[in-house]
């Protein structure tokens, strides 16, 4: 047994100090979380006691444990996936953030925040989130660490993002940007949502005129002039009987095409080889490449802001925003910026040899790095190019209905044009007949 010396702040806020016999610092911890004291400082002062406050130490490191394993032991009504981890929605992963960042932006600790999050009754499958991960943080594990221990749901991004603000100091910043963006992405997602279905709905009625289009009505065209003496089919109706045939025979064989490419598509996209090919070819998609990339300009200049901003050194910093960024062919040209900062170069000129980074963020890093104000000069141009992305999110979603409609429109319209022509054609030479 080891003796402890702590200095606490109790439930009223006041600050009372003393000594506590415990196995190990995580078993102190328990205790003084027990007896309602939230430690400020917990040090190890020397070994033993008398036999009999060991005792009685030991009995209520007992009770202790006791509650706790009774605490796990409680069944969690949040579903879990194959590896035990448990399995949140996007929503209860925003609550959570913003939650959080709110506890800890008004002046609590992490684990009195984590406490009370567990406590409230409305949260829901949050409750075991907050009550593992205190638990974590609590022996002595990270918040970030922790987050990753016990949901997948977090994912990289998060955990790194969390990392970074645990780092700097900034983790209630960093989690109310995070929010922020969580909001915003499932903000963007339900307009998408609700702006394609009404393309969606013209869609499938386009399909299923074609459909008509091919089991019914041209059918019944060809047997028509077929049965008018001396009709001839015109170019127009053959190449359209041609097509209804070739999808009748062979629409299993197209189907199983289509399918088997887009697993092949995933399965080679996925090959680690391949990740960083399919990385740089997503930047290059016209139209959501400029997002892909916009979007990658602002968590990059938020982050390292924040970082800075809190006293981190600039080489720390750009490591922990590296690790935040998943696409790969961005990774690989911020190491060569770290690797070169490192050896003493300024930052600008090492975004430059990139050749990745635009000149208006070079720009502005160039006038942090001379006036002092990396920090400052780093948000605003992080606001510049949140603006650009929100302006390319809304060319996106302005596109996508007249593109669906324009196609449809062509699609149908051939296909009514070709089946009038045809029977106009019939009636003139029955006519003539």
């Amino acid at each position: 047994m080891s003796v402890f010396t702590y200095k606490a702040l109790s439930k009223n806020g006041s600050v009372s100090k003393g000594e506590i016999t415990a196995s190990d610092r995580a078993e102190a911890l328990r205790l003084l979380d027990k007896r309602g004291l939230q430690p400020v400082k917990l040090t190890a002062s020397s070994a033993g006691g008398s036999e009999s406050k060991a005792h009685a130490k030991s009995s209520q490191s007992k009770s202790a444990k006791s509650s706790d394993t009774s605490d796990s032991a409680t069944p969690s009504k949040t579903p879990t996936d194959a590896n035990g981890l448990l399995k949140l929605k996007r929503a209860e992963v925003i609550m959570f953030t913003e939650e959080l960042s709110e506890m800890l932006g008004a002046g609590l600790q992490l684990e009195p925040a984590l406490k009370s999050m567990e406590n409230r009754k409305e949260l829901g499958s949050l409750k075991d989130v907050s009550m593992k991960v205190r638990q974590l943080v609590r022996d002595g594990g990270s918040f970030s660490s922790s987050l990753r221990k016990v949901s997948d749901s977090f994912g990289p991004l998060y955990c790194s993002l969390a990392a970074a603000g645990e780092a700097s100091g900034a983790l209630d910043t960093i989690l109310t940007r995070q929010a922020h963006y969580l909001r915003t992405l499932q903000e963007l997602q339900s307009k998408v949502t609700l702006a394609l279905i009404y393309p969606a709905f013209l869609v499938l009625a386009g399909i299923g005129v074609g459909i008509i289009f091919v089991t019914k009505l041209i059918p019944q065209l060809t047997d028509l002039i077929s049965s008018t003496p001396g009709g001839e089919i015109p170019l127009g109706a053959k190449m359209m009987i041609w097509t209804s045939d070739f999808f009748q025979e062979w629409w299993l064989v197209m189907l199983l095409i289509i399918i088997g490419s887009a697993l092949a598509f995933k399965a080679w996209k996925d090959m680690e080889s391949n990740k960083m090919t399919w990385d740089r070819m997503k930047l290059n998609i016209p139209l959501f490449g400029k997002v892909i990339e916009s979007r990658f300009y602002v968590q990059f200049l938020e982050t390292l802001a924040n970082l800075v901003g809190n006293g981190l050194p600039l080489l720390r910093s750009l490591e922990l925003s590296r690790d935040a960024t998943q696409n790969l062919y961005i990774r690989e040209h911020m190491d060569k910026v770290i690797e070169m900062v490192g050896d003493g170069r300024s930052f600008s000129r090492c975004l430059i040899s990139t050749g990745i980074f635009p000149s208006l963020l070079i720009d502005m890093v160039s006038v942090g790095e001379k006036t002092g104000k990396l920090d400052k000069s780093l948000r605003r141009a992080a606001e510049r190019y949140d603006s650009e992305l929100n302006k390319n999110l809304s060319r996106v979603m302005e596109l996508i209905m007249p593109v669906v409609l324009i196609i449809m429109a062509g699609l149908i319209g051939s296909m009514a044009y070709l089946m009038i022509t045809a029977i106009f054609q019939t009636i003139d030479n029955l006519g003539g007949r």
